[in-house]
């Protein structure tokens, strides 16, 4: 879609935020529901694994501190945007915590990730360094190229590989299992771009959704997410059971409905495919390795 291009506002710093309100601009500026999210999405592949309480432990805090740094060093390095386009729902735009602040946050947070991603094992360890480090790529380069979903898909697909590798003899995942994580994680980056296409354009972000526009993104979204669960469905062996086919009917219509829709209902929609896909991970059980 065509933009008109202003010339941007000076860019000012932040003021200094006051002592009672770090806190919680800190914990906003993680991205916490899709932190949670991705968290509890590995849980569930943990449980579905077999890996125990601790094992399970070991990977929701592996995965948790990862997200943290992923997250604050995203705000971090889409400040300047932010300032320009006037995002004030952005904690560092609305000054409630500082840029030092949130750039050291996300450095501890990768700090600490490394030796609870090798906790699970060496090889376990890293792969999911390699899921971190593709996020990071995403947040300070690949995000404005036509490659911006290889980096999800990328680091989406390394989940199951970091939570079977932690099991005993260090099976890789089946193939449809990765293949479906994947193409989650390609679905949830088309969906949570939609809101701010018309931003990221004016500010000289051109990914492949802003390339594709609002409708083309859409659409993208919609197939990949249901091609998620498509493979969850149909590719462990045996027949396929009735509750995946009503689900996959679901995750149709789901879909269907929110790529419709404006706003950040997309990237919620996403969220509650990837809850299904649990769901059905979940009523699988164990195997998964």
């Amino acid at each position: 879609m065509p933009v008109t291009r202003q010339t941007p506002p000076a860019v000012h710093a932040p003021v200094r935020p006051r002592a009672g309100a770090r806190t919680a601009g800190l914990l906003a500026a993680c991205h916490p529901v899709p932190a949670a999210a991705v968290t509890l999405f590995t849980v569930a592949l943990a449980l579905a694994a077999g890996r125990g309480p601790t094992g399970c432990a070991l990977a929701a805090g592996a995965v948790a501190a990862g997200q943290l740094s992923v997250g604050w060093s995203n705000d971090r390095a889409d400040l300047r945007r932010d300032l320009t386009t006037g995002r004030r729902d952005k904690p560092l735009v609305a000054g409630s915590v500082r840029p030092a602040s949130v750039a050291v946050a996300a450095f501890v947070a990768l700090l600490v990730c490394v030796p609870l991603s090798l906790a699970s094992g060496a090889l376990a360890g890293v792969v999911h360094l390699v899921a971190v480090a593709a996020a990071w790529g995403y947040n300070l380069r690949l995000k404005s190229t036509v490659v911006s979903w290889a980096p999800y898909a990328l680091a989406f697909g390394l989940l199951p590989a970091f939570v079977t590798l932690g099991l005993p003899g260090s099976p890789w995942p089946p193939a449809w299992l990765t293949g479906a994580a994947a193409l989650l994680g390609a679905g949830a980056h088309f969906a949570n771009v939609l809101p701010d296409i018309a931003d990221d354009l004016a500010t000289g972000v051109t990914g492949l959704p802003q390339r594709l526009g609002a409708r083309g993104s859409a659409a993208v979204a919609g197939l990949l997410l249901l091609g998620s669960t498509a493979a969850l469905v149909t590719g462990p062996p045996g027949p396929v059971s009735a509750y995946g086919l009503g689900l996959l009917a679901l995750t149709g219509l789901l879909v269907a409905g929110t790529c419709r829709a404006r706003g950040r209902v997309p990237f919620l929609g996403a969220l509650a495919v990837a809850a299904a896909d649990v769901a059905l991970l979940l009523v699988r059980g164990a195997g998964l390795g």
